[in-house]
């Protein structure tokens, strides 16, 4: 759980997306899908299959946290 609560406050911090993106593989879902509007990261690793599900509202500084799980339980993948 550490690695999650790790990723959940870089999130929050708001400053951190170069880090997130090379560290958790953090990117948007595809835009043709359910989670249209929605971005995943790793929370362990890259290459990892802990995925954390969320969506940021950069200029209310509100994050929604909205689903953790592997690839294969929250996208059929």
């Amino acid at each position: 759980m550490d690695e999650l609560k790790t990723a959940v406050n870089l999130l929050a911090a708001g400053t951190n997306a170069e880090l997130l993106s090379k560290k958790y593989a953090d990117h948007a879902l595809s835009s043709s899908s359910e989670w249209k509007g929605y971005r995943e990261l790793h929370v362990d690793g890259p290459r990892g299959d802990w995925l954390l599900i969320y969506k940021i509202k950069q200029q209310d500084l509100i994050l929604t946290l909205v689903r953790t799980g592997s690839h294969h339980n929250l996208l059929g993948k």
